[in-house]
């Protein structure tokens, strides 16, 4: 009998999700972000299902793409940080990938190969992010060297990276815009990410780029009715193993940190920091069990945490308990992680099984 924590991942969610951002800027093509293990959702099962969905990929490493070539996918992928070194372009070829090129470097390592195939390329311009990309003054004249490259085909697509979209109170955003829609006109264009292309209609653009909210989540810094919609793929669950009544003065997990303070009744957790869940929440981070809310008590262990349910009489052993996901949103967990959703995700460990429930199959 296995571990009872699991990543629950709703399929008919993510199909949700990419038909909000569809339809956000449905003007516009859209590449979906699946690097880093599909935000911690598992790359290849979520590939399957937004290749039909979606007009390209895009992953951060050519080990990435990779990975989704050799699990069956047949459709684009972009890496979105290009090569590393001139010796993967061969690969990226034969792979048939689509590159970013977002330094000098990088466009002479593709004008000095010798390739097996050109390959369709983005040049990246850096509009106030200050991470990736060829500063605006040099733009023209790079874009015009990579579109006359013998190693690549098509007109390339320029775009950009929104530093601050999750804040619709800034004005950085249209700071970048103004500057990005300067460039290189007659150029296919992209700038929205998640945030942009829920708050920003300016940055739709000719390509749309959502990552996070395809997973379910909104990155906005705050309400909005674009992102009212969206349902969260992943749903962090497992049971509770043990129970314990606890007098009052007695302390609970590594270090003590929590004391009860009346006659407390414990629930233990089949889940832990080795599961993808924060070692960092603190006591009183929501935890979902039976159904109903109940806080955490005391330090998250490798492998279990420990939950107050005092006068919980429907709580027993091997009642269901929810992390996050369906019923318990999760950046609720994550502020008493001192973290973000985004971590959360993406840290989500290999040794948590992934469960796809799918009411089309």
């Amino acid at each position: 009998m296995s571990r009872p924590s699991q990543a629950q991942l709703d399929m008919d969610a993510l199909r949700n999700n990419i038909a909000i951002a569809r339809a956000l800027a449905p003007r516009a093509k859209l590449l979906a972000v699946v690097k880093a293990n599909a935000y911690g959702h598992g790359a290849l099962a979520v590939a399957r299902e937004l290749e039909a969905r979606a007009d390209a990929l895009a992953v951060a490493s050519l080990e990435e793409a990779a990975g989704l070539r050799d699990g069956g996918i047949g459709g684009a992928i972009f890496l979105l940080e290009g090569v590393f070194e001139p010796g993967e372009l061969a690969e990226a070829a034969a792979r048939d990938l689509w590159l970013a090129v977002h330094n000098r470097e990088q466009l002479a390592w593709l004008e000095e190969a010798r390739l097996a195939r050109p390959l369709h390329c983005w040049l990246k311009v850096n509009t106030g992010m200050n991470r990736l990309g060829f500063a605006p003054e040099d733009t023209e004249a790079s874009y015009r060297r990579l579109r006359d490259c013998a190693n690549t085909t098509g007109e390339p697509v320029l775009f950009t990276h929104l530093a601050c979209a999750e804040y619709l109170d800034r004005d950085t955003t249209d700071r970048q815009l103004d500057c990005f829609e300067a460039l290189c006109a007659g150029a296919p264009r992209s700038a929205a990410n998640s945030p942009g292309l829920l708050a920003w209609p300016r940055s739709h653009l000719d390509w749309v780029r959502p990552g996070y909210m395809l997973y379910g989540n909104s990155p906005l810094a705050e309400p909005h009715p674009s992102a009212a919609g969206l349902q969260p793929v992943m749903t962090l669950t497992s049971k509770v193993i043990a129970l314990r009544d606890v007098a009052p003065g007695e302390t609970v997990g590594y270090g003590g940190t929590w004391v009860a303070r009346q006659p407390s009744r414990i629930a233990t957790v089949a889940i832990g920091y080795g599961d993808g869940y924060p070692r960092d929440a603190a006591n009183g981070t929501p935890v979902l069990v039976g159904g109903r809310r109940a806080p955490l008590a005391g330090r998250v262990s490798m492998d279990m945490i420990t939950v107050d349910v005092t006068g919980r009489a429907d709580v027993g052993i091997g009642t269901p308990v929810e992390l996050w996901g369906r019923g318990l949103p999760l950046d609720d967990v994550a502020r008493g992680a001192g973290a973000s959703g985004y971590e959360l995700l993406t840290r989500m460990p290999g040794r948590t099984p992934r469960v796809c429930i799918d009411s089309a199959v």
